[in-house]
């Protein structure tokens, strides 16, 4: 993704600017996480990874400032990754943003933007958690600071994909029990991964291997009822749609789209 968004960074027409992307691409390239290679070498498959991640980014982008724009005032980014919306999104007073994720990958993170010429600031209240979300990273949200009682903008970009039916069950069931009525949830919905079609094409490529053999499929194409069963009201996003309203046109065979939620109770 960091690629993907530097290059989005540079066009004309760009529709997000991330200034950090490709630092972290200059900083250590060979342990950044994995991207499947050279993405115009995929044919339509990588121009279908490629569209996604920008149209992707600027959705989420959208939904947190909406979000924050309304009750929430806690931001929980689930395995942050390199993420850098602390820093480029323009945030209003009062905002806490929470990046959960691996100490090595925020580590990273923080040294790449440490050695900037001039060094980032966050425009919120940036709190650090470093945190196995296999573990008992709750109770290291909350001793950084999270308040339940707090309507909260929960992302989980790129995570469940990579999660097993139960173990996405068991996050998001976590992220319900922490979630006070007004929170607000939002992750991929109907992946590539979940494309018999794509997934098919794209495990005979020998440089999407890393990927797809990491591809668990979350909790797939029930997310929506098994969420309004406990407690959220859903909604679908086809990112093909999202793309026509940002003025890109969608590859052929496009399968993708978002989900966002809001806790009722």
């Amino acid at each position: 993704m960091a690629a993907i968004r530097a290059r989005e960074s540079r066009r004309a027409d760009r529709l997000f600017v991330d200034p950090y992307a490709q630092a972290f691409l200059d900083a250590a390239p060979s342990v950044l996480p994995a991207e499947p290679g050279d993405l115009a070498a995929l044919g339509p498959l990588g121009a279908m990874f490629s569209y996604l991640g920008v149209i992707r980014t600027r959705f989420f982008d959208d939904y947190l400032l909406a979000a924050v724009a309304g009750d929430c005032r806690q931001v929980v980014l689930l395995a942050a990754g390199l993420d850098t919306r602390a820093f480029r999104l323009a945030w209003p007073d009062g905002v806490r943003l929470f990046e959960v994720d691996f100490p090595a990958v925020l580590s990273f993170k923080d040294q790449a933007l440490a050695r900037q010429a001039t060094v980032p600031v966050p425009r919120c209240t940036r709190k650090i958690v470093a945190a196995d979300l296999r573990a008992n990273w709750q109770a290291d949200l909350v001793e950084a600071g999270f308040e339940h009682t707090v309507p909260t903008a929960w992302l989980a970009e790129g995570l469940l994909i990579y999660l097993s039916a139960g173990d996405a069950a068991r996050l998001l069931t976590s992220v319900g029990e922490l979630s006070t009525a007004g929170s607000r949830l939002a992750f991929e919905h109907v992946t590539i991964a979940d494309t018999t079609v794509v997934l098919t094409q794209a495990r005979t490529m020998p440089a999407m291997d890393e990927w797809t053999a990491l591809w668990k499929g979350g909790l797939g194409q029930d997310a929506p009822e098994w969420l309004a069963s406990r407690g959220w009201t859903t909604h679908t996003h086809d990112s093909a749609t999202l793309g026509t309203s940002y003025g890109r046109a969608a590859p052929a065979q496009l399968s993708g789209g978002f989900l966002t939620a809001l806790r009722t109770r």
